[in-house]
């Protein structure tokens, strides 16, 4: 999303999939978005309903730097209030803002977003030393997934499992 009072499909189709539960995901591209902006996005959630579509929630894709989460948070709760009580909010989150991040801005996202999708790659590849973040993914406090590259590395450390916050992974498909 580059224009802040649109947002562009990257579907060209609604999808009609009877799956367990579906995500309406939104590459943002910044934060300032416009009325006419979240208006199409709520227009975008219902249609994709109407369709018979098992419609959980919302994800933003939005790289924010770790210093500015605060900033992010109040967007993200800005967008909460806005979308009907039964959908979910969802956001990607970069490894480093558990290592990085005030606990202030980790506790804003934490009060409004439903999980985190921590993403262990950048492009098309895993990022290297991905091990090393991991076990600060305790100073989240949201339920959260792990994000993985289509190919990439991956070795699932013995914890993760066990921990009572993570809720599986997410594999994110590249077009090779």
């Amino acid at each position: 999303m580059g224009d802040p009072e649109h947002i562009v499909a990257l579907r060209r189709e609604v999808p009609r999939d009877p799956g367990p539960e579906l995500w309406l995901v939104v590459r943002a591209e910044r934060l300032d978005w416009g009325e006419p902006a979240y208006a199409e996005l709520l227009a975008q959630a219902e249609r994709w309903r109407a369709a018979g579509n098992p419609l959980a929630g919302v994800q933003v894709d939005f790289d924010s730097a770790t210093l500015r989460l605060g900033t992010y948070a109040q967007f993200l709760r800005d967008l909460r209030q806005r979308l009907p009580d039964d959908l979910k909010l969802s956001a990607t989150g970069l490894m480093d803002w558990t290592t990085g991040a005030a606990g202030d801005d980790l506790a804003a996202l934490a009060e409004v977003l439903d999980e985190v999708v921590v993403q262990t790659y950048q492009g098309r590849s895993t990022v290297p030393g991905y091990e090393a973040y991991l076990p600060s993914l305790e100073r989240l406090e949201v339920p959260y997934k792990v994000g993985l590259v289509e190919g990439g590395e991956w070795q699932e450390p013995d914890w993760l499992p066990g921990d009572p916050e993570f809720r599986g992974y997410v594999i994110f498909l590249t077009s090779r």
